[in-house]
Order: C-alpha cells, then sequence, then structure tokens
C-alpha cells in the first residue's frame, strides 16, 4: 500500500472511530435523513399547485388544469409523506406508526394549502398596489423575490404548525439562500405582506406581524440578546409589528416585549429596543451629511433638521 493510501486509510478510520464513540453527535445515519434536492422540489410543486396557470409542469402530459393539479398534488403528498417519515423517525415508535402519522401530516398539510393561496395572492396585491415599479401582478409573481420568500415561508410555516421538525427550516433556508431574505419558519405573518427589494431582511422565529405591512431590505426584527441560549427556546424574543406599519431600509427592531403599533412609521436606520405607539413616526436625530471634495474646496455640511418631516429623510 502506498503512503497516500496509507494516509487516506487512516484519516477514514480515525472519522470512523469519532462516529463510534460518538464524539461528534450522533452515530452515522446511512441515506436516513431528509433529502434537500427533494425538499426544494417540493417548493416548486407547490408553487405551481398555488399559482396554476403560471408555472408549467414540463414533466406531466396533460390536457386539463384538474387532471394537472391532481398529479402534482399526489406527487407532493408522496414526496412529503417520506421525507417527514425520515424526520420522525426515532427507536422509541414503530416504523408503521411512524409512517401512518406523516401520511396524516401531509394530508393536513395540503388541506391548509387553500388558505395558504389565499395569504400570497393578498401579498401578490400588497406588492402591486405599493410598489409603483411593478407593472404588473404577473411580473410580480414571475420574478420578485420578496414574494418568493413569503410563499415558502408561509408553506413551512403550516408545517412548522404541526411540528414537522427540519424540513421548514431547510425550505426557508432555501429561500434565503437565493434571495438574501432570512424569515424563520415560526414567524406570523398576516395579509397583505410586502417585502420591497428585500436583501438583508431578518424575521425572526417569534416574531408577529399583522396586516398591510410593508417592509424594505437590511430590516432586522431580531431578538436583544441570545446569551441564554436552549434556555430561551419557546420565549417570545423578537417583536410584535401591528397592522400597517411601514419599516424603511436597515432599520433594527429587538426583543419580544417591543411592539410597533398601528401605521407607525419606522425610518431608515433606526435601531430600536422599546415600544412605539400607534401611528409615531420614528427616525434618527439630526443626522449629519459631509461632501468633502479635495483639499482646494471646502468642507460643506448639510444637517438634517429635527422637525415633523424630519423622518422622511431617513427612508
Amino acid at each position: 500500500m502506498s503512503t497516500f493510501e496509507e494516509t487516506v486509510g487512516g484519516i477514514v478510520n480515525e472519522l470512523l472511530a469519532d462516529h463510534e464513540s460518538e464524539k461528534v453527535g450522533e452515530n452515522i445515519k446511512i441515506f436516513n435523513h431528509p433529502d434537500k434536492e427533494i425538499i426544494i422540489d417540493i417548493i416548486f410543486s407547490l408553487r405551481k399547485i398555488i399559482f396554476p396557470g403560471y408555472f408549467r409542469n414540463r414533466d406531466i402530459k396533460v390536457y386539463t388544469m384538474k387532471s394537472n393539479l391532481s398529479m402534482l398534488l399526489e406527487d407532493v403528498i408522496f414526496k412529503l409523506t417520506k421525507q417527514i417519515t425520515i424526520v420522525l423517525d426515532n427507536d422509541d415508535e414503530d416504523n408503521s406508526d411512524i409512517l401512518d402519522r406523516a401520511r396524516q401530516i401531509s394530508l393536513e398539510f395540503v388541506k391548509r394549502l387553500r388558505t395558504i393561496r389565499e395569504y400570497i395572492l393578498t401579498d401578490v396585491h400588497a406588492a402591486f398596489d405599493g410598489d409603483p415599479a411593478a407593472y404588473s401582478e404577473d411580473e410580480i409573481i414571475y420574478s420578485y423575490p420578496g414574494l418568493f420568500a413569503i410563499l415558502v415561508n408561509r408553506i413551512a410555516h403550516e408545517l412548522f404548525l404541526l411540528n414537522v421538525p427540519i424540513i421548514p427550516r431547510m425550505m426557508t433556508e432555501y429561500a434565503h439562500s437565493v434571495t438574501g431574505i432570512d424569515i424563520h419558519p415560526g414567524a406570523t405573518i398576516g395579509k397583505y405582506f410586502f417585502i420591497d427589494h428585500g436583501t438583508g431582511i431578518v424575521i425572526g422565529e417569534t416574531t408577529v406581524i399583522g396586516n398591510n405591512v410593508k417592509m424594505y431590505q437590511g430590516v432586522t426584527l431580531g431578538a436583544l440578546s441570545t446569551r441564554g441560549g436552549q434556555a430561551l427556546r419557546s420565549k417570545k424574543r423578537h417583536p410584535t409589528i401591528e397592522d400597517n406599519v411601514t419599516i424603511y431600509s436597515g432599520a433594527s427592531i429587538l426583543g419580544g416585549d417591543t411592539i410597533i403599533g398601528k401605521d407607525a412609521v419606522i425610518g431608515g436606520n433606526a435601531f430600536i429596543t422599546r415600544s412605539v405607539k400607534e401611528g409615531a413616526k420614528v427616525s434618527v436625530k439630526n443626522q449629519e451629511l459631509r461632501y468633502n471634495y479635495d483639499a482646494a474646496h471646502p468642507v460643506e455640511r448639510m444637517d438634517i433638521e429635527d422637525d415633523d418631516t424630519a423622518w422622511f429623510y431617513m427612508i
């Protein structure tokens, strides 16, 4: 045996020894884990079901929408049941019982598709009504990353409510990877939610968002601190955003006790850790801009006055 083969063989033996001694967590589970590619496929199949007529299913040669939806739905139920069976697997429950439970969860989930569709259609309307750069609702459905992130979250949230482990987070992290928008599947989001641009948005697990909320890029709805680690699980760590709130780019709103009241406007780059009353306009006070051209010209400075319209300059 060559030195190269001996080196590789030695490393493999060390890695296997680590697994066998549980130094890295759990024993090896060969092929017993959810399949990321299948989870992603489920997302896109569900998008075809929720927006029938927009996204063609090239794998199914049918001539009626009813037949197409039936075949898509059966495929989703089959694949989702298998993936849920994998994540529910444990040594204390019979395999047939796990399969039955996974099938029941899958069927309960697809019963909620009509509600998911009802909500996401309001999000489409909100995007069209709120964005003068949108020329049609078709454009929003086909191309807006914010709508895609919201759609995936609405799907994942229902699975989260059904206590499905791992899969909801895999779904939202996929959306995060392709849109730059990070919404935890545990977040509760009302109707007519509009994310404009969206890159860099973070919405934490226990966030509650009301109806008609508009949010721009770079917004964080986060926790004040995560030093408590697992001791903070299931506790309200993220803010509540009430109806008709607008949050402009770069704002950070933190804390489980923080409530942004109805009709409030949060200006860009605001850092908020306490509640805001209904109808308030919050801005960063007295921002100063400096224009430094070169040594031959003096520095120009513009102060934003602290008046009733100052918040506008921050958005």
